[in-house]
């Protein structure tokens, strides 16, 4: 018996997806079948309407999630699977970290992965079947100059995986993390912008390079669909071997 990577007929959010690999998911569960509602500050300009719309929301405002949540459904229904891939890495040094700084990070990259899938899960108990896909990172278990905000909320994103899980896949809902390694995306502009440290970073990996967009396909179409039914509460690194070394 085989189960394919199949998200025909699913409603889908992604947040995050107006670019990077926020929109490269969406774009997947499109071409798979899915139904997808792209959620970002700034449109997204590749919904056509008619399989995928676009919701432009400033989701750091958490007084407003149960809005944004009700929104989220009107297009075509409550999602059945959610994609916490919206985030924001300020790049403070330790010394130079703000408090509006920190705030901001610890909004974006944790408290609203947990309260956007708190006001969308009720809807996926009554069909006994969801998933949420959170984003971790390679900074979940490695500490990165500049990185001490970011790093922080992820390595939170590990454990809230963990506590989504067991709070929620009894009711059919099963929660997961990727954790990304080196992808060339709007958010890791500063490190592909200087090539010398993207040559490095690319050597540390087991295959000998740098990840490319379509690389966190079929990992997150896994974990959307039937195929990962016994998987839960699991972070997987697509990191071309970069955690192994």
């Amino acid at each position: 018996m085989s189960i394919a990577l199949d998200v025909a007929g699913r409603v889908a959010c992604v947040t995050g997806a107006s670019s990077g690999l926020g929109k490269t998911i969406a774009q997947a569960l499109v071409a798979h079948g899915a139904k997808v509602v792209s959620v970002a500050r700034r449109k997204a300009d590749w919904c056509d309407g008619r399989a995928s719309t676009a919701l432009s929301a400033d989701l750091s405002d958490l007084r407003r999630i149960p809005r944004i949540a009700a929104e989220i459904a009107e297009p075509f229904g409550a999602p059945d699977i959610l994609v916490n891939a919206a985030g924001v890495n300020t790049r403070q040094a330790a010394d130079e970290v703000t408090l509006e700084g920190w705030q901001a990070t610890l909004d974006l990259n944790l408290s609203v992965p947990f309260f956007l899938a708190q006001a969308l899960v009720p809807a996926m108990r009554t069909k006994d079947w969801g998933r949420i896909v959170n984003f971790a990172s390679l900074q979940s278990q490695r500490a990165f100059p500049g990185g001490i905000a970011y790093g922080a909320t992820k390595g939170g994103i590990v454990q809230l995986t963990r506590a989504m899980a067991e709070a929620w896949s009894r009711d059919g809902i099963m929660v997961n993390a990727l954790a990304p390694g080196f992808f060339p995306t709007e958010l890791t502009g500063p490190v592909f912008s200087d090539a010398d440290r993207a040559a490095r970073n690319a050597a540390q990996t087991c295959v000998g390079r740098n990840g490319e967009l379509d690389d966190i396909v079929g990992p997150a179409l896994f974990f959307c669909s039937a195929a990962s039914n016994y998987v839960t509460g699991q972070v997987l690194y697509v990191d071309g071997g970069f955690t192994a070394r």
